[in-house]
């Protein structure tokens, strides 16, 4: 039993998005601020111990203007039945799927309502609605509107946070997959029956603090005693928490014994203080010990010493203190499922930012032994019980992503929805990916793994040939963007720049599609023409008749000649949020360089000393001379007063296109950003 996918709408950045869930493991990537946390959030709520309850900041800022229309609706027909309809609705569909063939599908038998043998899947919705009187509450006092139309909008919507709580309530309905008016109320309490959940925070209190022991290790061993309480399936372990419960107890009566005896002794009797008529109540002690108590209060997680010491949590490292947290908040997990009478059907993990304050191959070996730990649980604590535990993991860390294969990502993007406004939308890349050729997905997966490539959290990406380009690049954005003041600045932009080589750079397409993901590829022209036996070899781009390119020849056609691709309009080399660059004249009707180097010596042709000739000649041939790393370094660190090849000056300027940052030059940016910290310092030291 397992949750397939699950489809969300109106909660915060989730406007209307569906996700699908591997049997195990899946992945959420993005940039920041994409949704990837509104996901355990939504999930914290639903699956938690208290009342569901939304407030007006959890519906979507798209969705908000669906109230103002609906009291407008409101103050013109009071009694229109339809205006209900109007309001918002959070609300999430889980698919769950599950073996016909089981011999006790436990609580879920509840929620399959289809008549279908051939399903294997059971739907329920949940919705957070208003009720069926909730008009006249939530619009009382609003039913004439202000002189003022901002302060009545503004009003409405400082009064309607208010009011959210008692108009709205949640509901549960099982509903037919092959007939969505086939439905069964059920109680919304069944979700956390059905579905176990596990949350591992983003903030985990593991702050470095030496002057004040956190113990959060500790706090974990509370849960790990009572679960041990309740196991049917160990015998030894819950008759070592029970002598545990009965030590605590010998302690408990001892201290009614004696202990309570003498600090009795030192309480004063009312006569002392004078006051006629005043009956002694004779007050005695009582000092009580509980277990649980004890435990979360008084027991601390200990690290091994020598000579009988033993050190605190904080004398460790965070990154070994944050691994340590999260096993054993994963072995919390499966005790909890473990010690239930009735486990959950499904049992739902979510591991926030696990990367924090772990270097990259423990980010790495974690993420490859998710799997691993839980499968240890099952064999070596649970005699081979599985435990049906899906695990959801967010991160920002492109060494978990690229580690993980395609078919596990979800990629979140945020994408505008109206004026100053988002909302996410998630790309699925076993859907996206899942139809591209076998040989494909395995290079991208190889590649990404090999480069560290952070290719999921860019707002941009660059695909640069080799080594001379990925040493110059960031001189060359900096210098572009110096001669555009007033437009986007490329620099202040996230961009992720990928060695990639002309032969292989068509292989990304698909995926940079799929990711909606501007970018540049920065590639040489590399004309050939034939040789001896038909073989082609390298040429000048005046006598060449063909390019070797692999990847501008997948852009235009196989047998382009050097001479097309210089007559190549900018709308040609552009399809949708790809632009491709190689070189060309530096004026026009001017020499066109073969490669990067001589490309850069062509549009700094005063600091070479080429000699006489023809100069696209001269600096080809001075171009294959030059080790390429040792010519990118002299430029990028010695020699910094040059030109950017008009190729890729007019590719930059390109990319930093689209950015929806405000446009301010990098200098004002650091300039703001400090006055914002003064004026911050200044008000606190004001406050204090």
């Amino acid at each position: 039993m397992r949750i397939t996918r699950a489809t969300i709408e109106n909660f915060r950045l989730l406007r209307d998005v569906e996700i699908g869930f591997e049997e195990r493991t899946t992945l959420i990537v993005g940039r920041n601020n994409s949704g990837k946390t509104s996901i355990a959030e939504l999930f914290r709520r639903l699956l938690s111990d208290r009342a569901i309850s939304f407030r007006l900041e959890d519906f979507s800022l798209g969705c908000h203007e669906c109230f103002w229309n609906a009291l407008v609706a409101y103050r013109a027909h009071p009694d229109a039945a339809e205006t209900l309809d109007q309001l918002p609705v959070i609300r999430l569909v889980l698919d769950i799927g599950y073996d016909v063939d089981a011999a006790d599908l436990g609580s879920l038998s509840e929620c399959i309502i289809d008549l279908n043998p051939d399903c294997a899947e059971a739907r329920l919705e949940f919705r957070f609605a208003p009720k069926a009187g909730a008009l006249p509450t939530l619009f009382a006092d609003f039913a004439e509107p202000l002189e003022d139309a901002d302060a009545d909008r503004a009003s409405f919507y400082r009064e309607l946070g208010v009011r959210i709580a008692s108009v709205y309530t949640g509901s549960l309905e099982a509903v037919d997959p092959n007939d969505a008016t086939n439905r069964k109320t059920l109680e919304p309490k069944l979700l956390s029956v059905l579905i176990g959940g596990g949350f591992i925070n983003a903030q985990r209190g593991l702050d470095d603090d030496t002057f004040r022991e956190r113990d959060v290790l500790g706090k974990v061993v509370e849960v790990l005693f009572q679960s041990a309480l309740n196991d049917e399936l160990d015998p030894e372990r819950r008759t070592t928490a029970e002598q545990l419960k009965d030590a605590v107890d010998q302690i408990q009566g001892d201290l009614h014994v004696g202990f309570n005896a003498k600090l009795t002794s030192l309480l004063p009797t009312f006569d002392l203080f004078g006051y006629p008529g005043l009956v002694d109540p004779g007050l005695v002690t009582e000092t009580s010990f509980d277990v649980d108590k004890l435990l979360s209060n008084h027991t601390r997680l200990r690290y091994r010493g020598v000579n009988g010491v033993t050190l605190p949590e904080t004398y460790n490292g965070l990154g070994a203190r944050n691994l340590v947290y999260m096993l054993l908040q994963l072995l919390r997990f499966f005790r909890e499922f473990q010690g239930t009478p009735t486990a959950a059907g499904v049992h739902l993990v979510f591991i926030e930012e696990p990367e924090a304050h772990l270097h990259p191959q423990m980010q790495e070996v974690f993420i490859r032994q998710l799997e691993h730990i839980a499968n240890a649980f099952v064999t070596q604590l649970n005699a081979g019980r599985p435990w049906p535990v899906q695990f959801v993991v967010t991160t920002h860390s492109p060494h978990m992503a690229n580690e993980a294969r395609f078919e596990s990502l979800r990629y979140f993007l945020s994408i505008p929805d109206g004026p100053g406004l988002r909302r996410s939308v998630v790309k699925d890349l076993r859907q996206g990916m899942g139809g591209a050729p076998e040989e494909d997905r395995n290079f991208l997966h190889q590649y990404l793994t090999l480069s560290r490539c952070d290719l999921f959290f860019a707002d941009k990406a660059v695909l640069i040939e080799g080594t001379a380009e990925r040493l110059l690049l960031p001189a060359m954005i900096r210098k572009t963007d110096a001669m555009a003041v007033g437009e986007p600045q490329l620099g202040s932009q996230y961009l992720t720049i990928m060695e990639v080589g002309g032969a292989y750079a068509h292989r990304f397409f698909g995926l940079l599609a799929f990711l909606e993901l501007r970018t540049l590829i920065i590639t040489d022209i590399d004309s050939v023409a034939p040789g001896a036996k038909n073989k082609r070899v390298a040429v000048r781009v005046a006598e060449g008749t063909f390019t070797s390119n692999a990847c501008i020849k997948s852009w235009f056609e196989p047998d382009v000649n050097p001479a097309q691709l210089i007559a190549k309009t900018i709308d040609e080399k552009t399809d949708g949020a790809r632009r491709l660059a190689y070189q060309i004249p530096e004026a026009e009707g001017g020499p066109c360089a073969r490669s990067f180097e001589d490309a850069f010596i062509l549009a700094n042709l005063d600091l070479f000393d080429l000699g006489e000739g023809d100069s696209a000649t001269l600096a080809y041939e001075h171009a294959a001379e030059q080790k390429k790393s040792s010519f990118a370094l002299a430029h990028a660190i010695v020699n910094t007063e040059w030109q950017t090849p008009r190729y890729i000056a007019e590719g930059l300027r390109w990319l930093a296109q689209g950015n929806p940052a405000p446009v301010v030059a990098p200098a004002v940016l650091a300039e703001e950003l400090v006055a914002e910290v003064i004026d911050a310092a200044d008000g606190a030291q004001n406050d204090g």
